[in-house]
């Protein structure tokens, strides 16, 4: 692996920062002052500001808006751009719309390409990804599947139970996961389906309300009731659902864990700067030995988690699944950022549990990271078997003649 980030990601990285530390951090700040979540016009409005500073969709490839950029190049980007919890969405990179985007591209046909994809990437509009169900369906096991499509002619009827449908408040359209043949493992037998938001049937039944303010368009519950879809409004083939998903799912992974490291990142910053600024006790609290080994903790597991990102897009780059060593970032960087954030907090004490600081807003979104796109116990169970499979294979193997 080359760790050498090419002069034009650099110098997208430092437009990107300029655009975070200049555009986006002023409205932060307004937000936690007037203590509202940001509008959807806010929303629009720094998108169009992040397009005049060409920085606009970086996932994206250019003939769609994007920059053209490949995964191993999004590292340092989304990072950067996830130095506010507003920077993803202004340059719409965030989830669930980054990931969806990711999946339409390739597998959305041509009809689809142009309903759903070029609008979404645009920016103007916005999207759902809808799987997760209530008990007894599926949460952490997608096989728990309750929600079906059943083939009528040439349409599809769709009926089930779905919540944390992220996006789901603002969607213009969502992506709907549904078992489709029960004969068959729900592995085999589930497919995709696309739906405008305004399709008879979908019914929002509330927004799942959520540690920490509310997140932009919500995790609302819909219920789908005798939802009537075309044949044409399937994703790929039918009982690939779990295939999609599961490419969905790799580097959409890794997308939220550079984000989320950028918020580590400012936040271990602030930190830093407190730490350097305030005094107790006779002399700097940077000064105090405790003070100095959270830094230097939270220093390193930032920088562990830098290099098992970029281990594991490298492997997606270069075609391979990379399934164990993104389930590894995922369970690292997912629990490494909540310590960074408590740390933070902790060093910055009173006003670190202050909204005068983002720092209580960000420790209080960061415990989700732990439980979406796969739990923390979930994915040892994937590095798990990677581990036995690997080592019982190994000592199978005939030992080498003398």
């Amino acid at each position: 692996m080359d760790f050498t980030i090419p002069g034009h990601v650099q110098d997208i990285v430092h437009r990107v920062r300029q655009f975070v530390d200049d555009v986006v951090i002023p409205v932060e700040q307004t937000l936690l002052k007037e203590g509202r979540d940001i509008t959807k016009a806010e929303v629009l409005e720094l998108r169009e500001l992040a397009k005049a500073a060409g920085i606009f969709a970086p996932t994206m490839p250019k003939d769609l808006g994007g920059m053209g950029l490949n995964i191993m190049e999004w590292v340092p980007v989304l990072e950067t751009a996830g130095r506010s919890l507003l920077g993803p969405l202004a340059l719409h990179c965030s989830a669930p719309d980054e990931g969806n985007l990711h999946t339409l591209h390739l597998f959305a046909n041509e009809d689809q390409h142009e309903q759903y994809l070029r609008p979404l990437a645009a920016g103007g509009i916005f999207s759902g990804f809808s799987m997760t169900e209530p008990p007894p369906g599926a949460g952490s096991d997608p096989t728990m599947i309750q929600t079906t499509a059943v083939r009528d002619g040439d349409e599809w009827v769709i009926n089930g139970h779905k919540w944390f449908t992220s996006n789901g408040e603002v969607a213009d359209f969502l992506i709907i996961f549904a078992r489709t043949n029960m004969e068959v493992s729900p592995h085999k037998g589930c497919s995709i389906f696309l739906a405008p938001i305004d399709t008879p049937g979908i019914r929002m039944v509330r927004d799942m309300a959520t540690m920490g303010v509310k997140d932009f368009g919500g995790h609302p519950e819909i219920r789908y009731e005798n939802v009537r879809v075309p044949h044409s409004a399937m994703l790929g083939e039918e009982g690939q659902g779990f295939a999609i998903t599961q490419a969905r799912l790799g580097p959409a992974r890794l997308t939220h864990c550079m984000r989320w490291t950028g918020i580590a990142q400012r936040a271990l910053e602030i930190a830093a700067q407190y730490a350097a600024t305030r005094e107790a006790f006779g002399k700097k609290l940077v000064e105090h030995q405790s003070m100095g080994f959270m830094l230097a903790d939270s220093e390193m597991e930032l920088h562990a988690g830098r290099l098992m990102m970029q281990h594991a897009a490298w492997l997606l780059h270069n075609g391979e699944q990379a399934r164990s060593e993104a389930s590894m970032a995922k369970v690292f960087i997912s629990e490494s950022i909540n310590r960074v954030l408590d740390r933070a907090v902790q060093m910055c004490g009173g006003t670190g549990i202050s909204r005068d600081l983002p720092l209580s807003l960000w420790y209080e979104k960061a415990r989700a990271f732990r439980i979406y796109d796969g739990a923390s116990e979930v994915h040892r169970m994937v590095a798990a078997r990677q581990v036995v499979k690997k080592y019982t294979q190994q000592a199978a193997k005939p030992a080498a003649a003398d």
